[in-house]
């Protein structure tokens, strides 16, 4: 993707920042709800085969979305799956943290 359509993409969502290669979003709850939280993405990831980098640290967690088999680069899969996460974030109450 150029770097235009990538700026486009992250206009369309919200909360997520484009990081070097990568698009990166942080979400706070429990540190218990994050592993949770955790949990339900990487199902989704496993279903639509595109896996995020997840961090999780007391009462945050940081998802960083690129596309690994395309040579470490952004493509459409990635902001495909950042709304994955989005609503399955929503979905349990996470609280997204401020760029």
């Amino acid at each position: 993707m150029t770097d235009d359509e990538i700026t486009d993409r992250l206009a369309a969502l919200p909360g997520w920042e484009r990081d070097r290669d990568a698009i990166t979003r942080t979400f706070t709850h429990t540190y218990h709800e994050c592993v949770h939280l955790a949990m339900y993405v990487a199902a989704k990831a496993r279903e639509v085969g595109h896996h995020p980098d997840m961090h999780i640290t007391w009462q945050r967690i940081r998802f960083v979305i690129t596309t690994h088999d395309a040579g470490h680069r952004i493509t459409v899969k990635d902001f495909e799956l950042a709304r994955h996460i989005d609503a399955i974030a929503a979905g349990h109450g996470a609280t997204p943290v401020a760029g």
